[in-house]
């Protein structure tokens, strides 16, 4: 069974198949994804690997984890599960189309 790992403190230069060539010293890579900020699409500095078996997972980890990557010193760690997002819309008040009260002889909302 396949284990995610999370990576953090990356180089900006980093792509995908260099953290993949990173982590195939430890083992076999299922994936590897550097994560991008999908409004500017620049890097964010982590990324998620994919180990295809849970001791390949964790030599990694124990291999990795507070090397030094091109200057900085990575994280590395087993990635936690994701919450369940809720719903699909966001459902937050906003007031809507509610008729407004009319005071004092005409004029929108009765001010002057």
């Amino acid at each position: 069974m396949s284990k995610k790992l999370y990576v953090g403190n990356l180089p900006f230069s980093l792509e995908d198949a260099d953290l993949s060539r990173l982590f195939a010293q430890a083992g076999t890579v299922a994936s590897a994804r550097v994560v991008l900020d999908p409004a500017t699409g620049r890097k964010r500095g982590f990324g998620f690997v994919e180990m295809s078996s849970e001791d390949e997972a964790q030599a990694a980890v124990n291999a990795l984890n507070g090397s030094e990557v091109d200057g900085r010193t990575i994280v590395v760690d087993i990635a936690r599960e994701r919450a369940p997002r809720e719903g699909g819309f966001n459902r937050g008040g906003g007031g809507g189309d509610r008729p407004r009260r009319r005071e004092g002889g005409g004029g929108y909302g009765g001010r002057r």
